[in-house]
């Protein structure tokens, strides 16, 4: 950690030190270093697991007590009217009925009713209601449920951060070489054709002379031609790999870098056979890490559906208050407000959904089988993966020190094919394929020291092993 917090802040330094220039040092540990703070990729897969931490406790807080408040204004432009039956409002029928009663008279005379009805406005102009109602769930299986699933969320979140840094990792290293590729090559072939102009004027003065064959001159110029067209390729491709470069670190792709590493100093570092013998721990690797977790958000899933079948408990209390008045006077001291309150229980009992959570079981349960399936076939291809790893990575190192070996041998025979040319010893064509053989194993050596850096990167994605 505190290797990490130096190199940080000499990353930051460089790029304060020459921000004017948008330029930056870097050694290939820093630019990984770097990268992991600053990849584009990265910092989704960061945003990812805060994203997911949220998420926890949202699925937390709907099992917690919610309060709610709520505010209702009414004002009627025109208030409803409701129509009562007009004998409602009329008492001859009482009347008559209590004096017939008090002094024992009967009378035959039916007493009149009147007809009709009569419009009538019940209640005020305004009304204020304003309520806060508390809830609190006290059973539900989705929700235990849930609960589990959006931690193993934040678990497949997590591990998918570790899994994009060391993916990370391998890229940096990679464009990181594919830059000294690019850098060495120039190197070499401005040193070829350096040489090759030398004996192409020599060859000219030569043949002026009348010491040699015009198709020898001619021979040379393709040679050159070849070569210059492979070195103006070269430094074109060399912008787009120090943008690639860029582009990996998080950087602008305009950003100029400086890489203090060589190509040669690398390719010695990455030898490395203690790494051919060194154990391959499947269980700690995070490949494996996903798939069981996804695994057991299968399971998670099959049990939601489960749940889904049992009743759900939850309760709440309100509180409230309404004010009446046919103009607006609700915040006026002398306003009459009227309370009310209530307490209930809400009991949801699952009876009958024509067999469709039983199918949306059946499906999480074939899902779930699926992934024991793909989880057994992760195993296999990881151990599979890590042998194959291992193997290339030998050979690269095999390669690479023949390359090594052969280089040193073609250029032996090109100054011999050379010196026999220009003694009239030798012809064009024992020159041409001496200077093609030798510009064959120079780029199989710079491709060797290329394929050495990548292939140990790829064996240590291979075998898990922790960023350092």
């Amino acid at each position: 950690m505190k290797k990490h917090i130096i190199l940080t802040s000499i990353l930051f330094l460089s790029l304060v030190i020459h921000g004017q220039e948008k330029s930056m040092i870097v050694s290939l540990e820093e630019a990984v270093i770097f990268a992991l703070e600053n990849n584009y990729n990265i910092k989704e897969s960061k945003n990812s697991v805060l994203s997911a931490k949220e998420t926890v406790w949202e699925t937390t807080a709907t099992g917690l007590p919610q309060v709610n408040a709520t505010v209702n204004y009414q004002n009627f432009i025109k208030q409803p009217v409701s129509l009562l039956p007009a004998a409602a409002f009329d008492n001859t029928v009482s009347v008559v009925q209590t004096v017939e009663d008090y002094f024992g008279i009967q009378s035959n005379r039916d007493p009149v009713l009147p007809q009709g009805f009569i419009p009538v406005v019940f209640g005020t102009q305004q009304n204020l209601n304003a309520s806060v109602t508390l809830t609190q769930l006290l059973f539900d299986g989705s929700y235990l449920v849930g609960l589990q699933a959006s931690r193993a969320y934040l678990k497949i979140s997590e591990q998918a951060n570790e899994k994009t840094e060391i993916l990370t990792r391998e890229a940096v290293i990679n464009t990181y070489g594919s830059v000294l590729v690019t850098e060495k090559s120039i190197a070499i072939l401005k040193s070829n054709l350096k040489i090759l102009e030398k004996n192409l004027n020599d060859a000219k003065k030569i043949y002026e002379n009348g010491f040699n064959e015009q198709e020898d001159v001619e021979q040379l110029e393709i040679t050159y031609g070849t070569l210059k067209n492979q070195l103006n390729n070269m430094q074109r491709m060399k912008i787009i790999a120090y943008q690639m470069l860029n582009l990996s670190m998080g950087l602008s792709i305009d950003t100029e870098l400086i890489l203090t590493d060589s190509l040669d100093s690398l390719a010695e570092k990455n030898i490395d056979l203690g790494l051919i013998s060194e154990s391959f721990n499947l269980s700690n690797h995070i490949d494996l890490k996903i798939a069981e977790n996804d695994r057991e958000s299968k399971r998670l899933v099959m049990q939601l559906e489960k749940s889904k079948a049992l009743p759900s408990l939850s309760a709440f209390v309100n509180y409230g208050k309404q004010a009446y008045s046919d103009s607006f006077t609700f915040f006026e001291r002398n306003q009459q407000w009227f309370g009310s309150s209530l307490l209930g229980v809400s009991l949801n009992v699952p009876i009958f959904s024509s067999l469709g959570r039983k199918a949306k079981t059946a499906q999480a349960k074939i899902a779930l089988e699926s992934a024991d399936i793909k989880l057994i076939e992760i195993k296999q291809r990881l151990n599979l993966n890590a042998q194959k790893a291992k193997n290339e990575y030998q050979l690269s190192i095999q390669n690479y020190n023949t390359a090594r070996r052969n280089v040193d041998l073609s250029e032996r025979i090109e100054r011999k094919q050379r010196t026999k040319f220009f003694e009239g010893i030798s012809s064009s064509f024992d020159l041409l394929q001496a200077q093609n053989q030798l510009y064959t194993q120079q780029q199989n050596y710079v491709q060797s020291m290329l394929d050495l850096i990548a292939k140990k990167a790829a064996l240590e994605t291979a075998l898990n092993i922790p960023i350092k």
